[in-house]
């Protein structure tokens, strides 16, 4: 507490005393459950569909329109459609194993230190809502990846790590190499894995490029949530003049980037505004994990041709039809489904 004291009353009086700093720093920003882990795949095995065992896996999370988790579905509500096609579900189970999650926190002295700040303090709040079972894993970036705490349950040492870390070293925020990075330290790791970014969404220095994350994404089983760490400073900022349009639309443009990344991997996104949002919204990541219904099937499609495959997954009642959820009041409700977006199919040789 003394410390959000003693930061937050720092932060306010350098914002006073140095005005003409924002403009330029603001746009200066444009320019790994396994007690072991795993080893790093070389580029040509990384594919996310097992090639001898051809079952593609999708979790999925329903909600109603005020994000009430809908439990109780059944294998019988859920229809897949690959490509427009629809597949015969195989496996199913509502999950509650275990959480194997990485926290990648950036840490940089972008945004007057105030988004390494909310990172880490954010991070901290999630922590809480882990049970004893889970697993986690703090992994920090600027200029480059450093794991803080490798994959434990112990998460009082997780906590320390983020208490000990007060100063950023730099001003650069590779967010992209991060990404790729911990995506291979997944990759070997089995069961349901994801990674909590909390970040500003920007990318100042990074070998990789955006495509290239959508590329290994799409390879992928990892499910990515995503908090942006930066909007409130940057409204702030807006509202007083001292960020002009180019600005705001790089800011906006990470937020982006951190929603896309959410929304191909079947997770969500959060950009709050305020620091009276972070609890609930750290309740959500965990319970999402925790309220997943899993699903398997064989596509119909054996081609190994190394395309992408779009997944749609519905909701269906005993007829075919879409599925209609009544509240208490026998009032129909609107529902979200969760999942992700398509898949990369391995080709043949790949697994030859």
């Amino acid at each position: 507490m003394m410390r959000s004291i003693l930061l937050r009353s720092f932060v306010i009086a350098f914002l006073t005393a140095s005005l003409a700093v924002p403009v330029a720093e603001i746009r200066a920003l444009a320019q790994q459950r396994p007690q072991q882990p795993p080893k790093k795949q070389e580029p040509e095995q990384e594919f996310a569909i097992t090639v001898e065992v051809p079952v593609v896996n999708v979790d999925v999370v329903v909600t109603d329109n005020r994000g009430n988790f809908v439990t109780g579905l059944k294998k019988e509500n859920f229809r897949i459609l690959e490509d427009g096609v629809p597949q015969k579900i195989t496996n199913f189970s509502p999950t509650d194993a275990p959480i194997t999650i990485v926290l990648l926190v950036e840490f940089s002295k972008l945004g007057f230190e105030i988004f390494a700040y909310n990172a880490t303090d954010w991070a901290y709040q999630f922590v809480t809502n882990l049970n004893k079972e889970d697993w986690v894993a703090l992994v920090t970036y600027d200029l480059r990846t450093r794991i803080e705490v490798d994959f434990t349950r112990d998460k009082l040492s997780v906590q320390r790590a983020l208490a000990r870390l007060y100063f950023p070293g730099f001003t650069e925020a590779n967010l992209f190499d991060a990404v790729l990075e911990i995506s291979d330290r997944l990759q070997d790791v089995k069961g349901k894995k994801a990674i909590l970014i909390l970040a500003s969404g920007l990318d100042t220095f990074s070998k990789h490029t955006l495509d290239d994350v959508f590329k290994r994404l799409r390879q992928s089983d990892i499910t990515i949530f995503s908090v942006g760490v930066g909007r409130e400073l940057v409204e702030w900022l807006d509202s007083r003049g001292y960020i002009g349009g180019a600005d705001r639309v790089t800011f906006f443009q990470g937020e982006n980037q951190l929603g896309t990344f959410a929304k191909m991997t079947g997770g969500r996104a959060w950009f709050p505004r305020f620091q009276g949002e972070i609890p609930s919204i750290m309740r959500d990541v965990a319970a999402m994990l925790r309220n997943q219904y899993s699903l398997g099937y064989t596509p119909v499609n054996q081609k190994r041709d190394g395309k992408y495959r779009k997944l749609k997954v519905e909701l269906v009642g005993n007829d075919g039809k879409p599925l209609e959820i009544v509240n208490q009041r026998g009032k129909k409700v609107k529902y979200v489904v969760y999942a992700r977006e398509g898949f990369l199919v391995p080709k043949a040789e790949v697994a030859d």
